[in-house]
């Protein structure tokens, strides 16, 4: 994913500025509309204080602009830009629809993380994107402990393969196809 979970106070500290002048530099980037920022999911919690990925405005961009050397994957880079594309494609749902949700990411103190929560009146979905095109078991644990903490939620994994598969209770979906159905008047998944 074209992010990165940020903290204002070591950015602050880094660049010997005031964690409020940091805040304000990257509320021009967004106010520029050159990212956004997904907070963490917490339902019924305000939304001051809590943790943020922070996602460039496209994916492209951010395969070009991102630094590479020999100790960088392509594979990892890809991941993230699809990651990012999918960020933005949700973003775009959310926004555009007659009910409000709210896009939000899920991490555990242990470090698990579901890259998108989708949570509002009539939607509780978690997406996990991943850029292989095969499923692997590895693949689907933080899916499996989310829907263990929110047994009501919806999970889904999007992956580059060609068949939409039903492992337990994930659905993994070709993203290709996913974002290709996504539309502000249907549901998540709604259109396969």
């Amino acid at each position: 994913m074209p992010s990165w979970q940020l903290n204002l106070s070591e950015v602050a500290r880094e660049c010997q500025a005031g964690r409020k002048t940091v805040e304000g530099y990257l509320t021009i980037l967004e106010d520029l509309l050159l990212c956004f920022r997904v907070p963490v999911h917490a339902p019924g919690q305000t939304d001051s204080g809590r943790p943020r990925q922070v996602f460039y405005f496209d994916a492209g961009v951010y395969r070009s602009i991102r630094p590479k050397g020999p100790l960088d994957q392509p594979e990892s880079i890809e991941g993230m830009a699809l990651e990012g594309l999918v960020a933005q494609h949700l973003r775009a749902w959310a926004s555009y629809r007659k009910i409000p949700a709210e896009l939000s990411y899920w991490r555990t103190k242990s470090g698990s993380e579901v890259a998108f929560v989708l949570y509002g009146a009539d939607v509780f979905v978690a997406i996990e994107v991943k850029r292989s095109r095969t499923v692997h078991p590895s693949d689907l644990g933080a899916l499996k402990a989310f829907k263990e903490d929110y047994p009501e939620a919806i999970v889904y994994l999007l992956y580059m393969g060609q068949e939409a598969l039903k492992i337990g209770d994930v659905l993994c979906l070709p993203c290709d196809t996913f974002l290709r159905t996504l539309h502000p008047s249907h549901a998540i998944g709604g259109g396969l």
